[in-house]
Formats: structure tokens, C-alpha cells, sequence
């Protein structure tokens, strides 16, 4: 939040973090090629900070495990966000920072779609066109403001 604009969700509900995860002696071993799942993905999504409070979209509940869907053989990641209010203007934002981190992090064999969760937005429809399109996504990313958010989203908190 920058020079002093008003919340859009002052109080926002605070959930638990999940615990990380412990990795099989098969996932720790360099060699051995295990298939990515939905809680790999759901682990490199979880972390990313909220561009309005100092809190994560897991804490947010903004992203949930269940949400997630992988399919490692046919190459698909599917992710869906619930913004904390139905007319939440960061809402592109947060599934930009979303789709950014997993391209940055994902073998590029992967087709990754990011949406919201149906329902839960009023502009619902507006923000997936955005994000399912790629000249659009690849166009925003050519905005230094904008990319600085983005990366500020995903640098994680101290």
C-alpha cells in the first residue's frame, strides 16, 4: 500500500499457515524424476505476499490446496484464487504474481492456467480473460512498475 490509500478490506480474516512439508527420501534424490503435484505447486504459491497487507495469499486463504490441480503427465497446472472480497481491485494483480512465479518455477513443457475461483468475484469473467491470455500477460510483465509489484509479491517476507 502506497502513500496512504485507503484498504479496501481493512480487517481481513487471518488464517493458519500450513506446515511444510516433508520430503520423501525418492523427492530429496536428484536422480530419481518424481511427477510435480498439487502440493509442489501449492508450496511455491502459498508464500506470496499479499500486494496490499504484510501477510501471504495462504494466510488469506486466498489460496488453498484443494484449489490446485496437476497433471504431471499431460503437463497442466490449474490454479484458482478466491480474493478476501468480491470487488477486490487486485485481484488481476494477485493472479499475475500467481501465474509469474509458476512460470518462473515450472519446467516450460507446462501449460499453467490461473483463475478465480467461480463465484467469488464480481469482475470474474474480466480478470481470467487477462489471465488466460498470453500477449496480454506477456505485455503487463513489460511494465517496470508493474513487474516491481509483481516481484515485490513474490520476494517473501522477513
Amino acid at each position: 500500500m502506497e502513500g496512504g490509500t485507503r484498504l479496501e478490506n481493512a480487517n481481513p480474516l487471518i488464517f493458519q499457515r500450513s506446515g511444510e512439508r516433508q520430503l520423501t527420501t525418492e523427492e530429496e534424490d536428484e536422480e530419481f524424476a518424481d511427477p510435480i503435484d498439487d502440493r509442489e505447486i501449492f508450496d511455491l504459491i502459498r508464500t506470496i505476499n499479499d500486494p496490499e497487507h504484510p501477510l501471504s495469499l495462504e494466510e488469506l486463504n486466498v489460496v488453498e490446496q484443494v484449489r490446485v490441480r496437476v497433471n504431471d503427465n499431460d503437463s497442466t497446472v490449474s490454479v484458482e484464487f478466491t480474493p478476501t472480497i468480491p470487488h477486490c481491485s487486485m485481484a488481476t494483480l494477485i493472479g499475475l504474481s500467481i501465474k509469474v512465479k509458476l512460470l518462473r518455477s515450472l519446467p516450460e513443457r507446462f501449460k499453467i492456467d490461473v483463475h478465480i475461483t467461480p463465484g467469488a468475484h464480481a469482475s470474474e469473467q474480466a480478470v481470467n480473460k487477462q489471465l488466460g491470455d498470453k500477449e496480454r500477460v506477456a505485455a503487463a510483465l513489460e511494465n517496470s512498475h508493474l513487474l516491481e509489484v509483481v516481484n515485490q509479491c513474490l520476494s517473501g517476507r522477513t
